[in-house]
């Protein structure tokens, strides 16, 4: 896997020739971002050697490379989820590249279900902690310690400073921004009424099936992580809302706006 994480990187390298400053992954209805990039390279996930090719409706596939807010990134539009067969090595496959090219700060994106009362559908939240439920370790097994140490410490999984800027950004526009504690479990199914109302009581404001391995990936190699997540349905013990993948995508939509300028805030103004 090392080696092929190498290819990966040189191939990325002979392309882009500069090291971006922000590597952007886009999660579920998020690709809209994308069309924020002056790009200057745009690589099919099929065109690059070793990068899984994703499955899921509202992930595209693609790798951009441009200019956002005045900043050099390298945009994800579509990630890889557990959920869709893919080895947890495979889901940070990206991440581990990222590092190789030299790049230093993380910004991740998803939709999530919320369990926190004050939530609702269309919202967006900063993510400020996490808890992992999913059943497979990302840095299980044999520690590559060019990349990082065998125990992570994760006390600031997510940049306090990448959060206080992006809020700033977000109070400067007038924009509705909660903070919260999101939970990953495996999926592919949406929770049951009873287990987000598990997810509430062991402390989380929101639920996905993401995030959460890239984020412990990022933070072995040492880089600065900051999520956005879009409220995309609600859960509970005593609400039994029906959700689809098509809802969730219509709610990211009507978030994106907001997304977007916080997140083109957080690019521009993050030192």
């Amino acid at each position: 896997m090392l080696e092929k994480i190498k290819q990966t990187a040189d191939f990325i390298k002979n392309i882009i020739k500069e090291t971006p400053d922000f590597a952007i992954v886009l999660g579920s209805g998020l690709g809209k971002l994308q069309d924020e990039v002056e790009a200057i390279h745009t690589l099919e996930y099929s065109a690059i050697p070793n990068f899984p090719q994703t499955t899921v409706v509202g992930h595209s596939g693609k790798l951009i490379c441009g200019i956002l807010e005045g900043k050099k990134v390298l945009m994800m539009s579509g990630r890889f989820h557990y959920y869709e067969g893919h080895s947890i090595e495979t889901v940070v496959f990206p991440i581990r590249v990222f590092h190789l090219l030299g790049i230093k700060n993380l910004i991740l994106s998803n939709a999530s279900g919320g369990v926190n009362s004050s939530f609702n559908i269309a919202d967006i939240a900063i993510i400020k902690d996490h808890i992992n439920m999913m059943p497979e370790h990302p840095l299980r097994g044999k520690n590559i310690d060019s990349f990082g140490p065998r125990f992570v410490d994760m006390s600031e999984a997510y940049s306090k400073k990448m959060i206080s800027v992006a809020e700033h950004a977000a109070k400067e526009n007038n924009i509705k921004i909660h903070k919260g504690i999101y939970v990953a479990l495996q999926g592919p199914t949406f929770e049951t009424p009873a287990e987000y109302g598990m997810i509430k009581a062991i402390g989380g404001d929101m639920v996905g099936m993401s995030t959460v391995p890239e984020v412990i990936v990022a933070k072995h190699m040492g880089m600065d992580v900051f999520c956005i997540s879009i409220i995309t349905d609600l859960g509970g013990p005593d609400i039994a809302f029906s959700v689809s993948h098509e809802e969730v995508l219509n709610a990211a939509n009507k978030a994106m706006p907001n997304v977007i300028t916080v997140v083109k805030g957080l690019v521009k103004n993050y030192q």
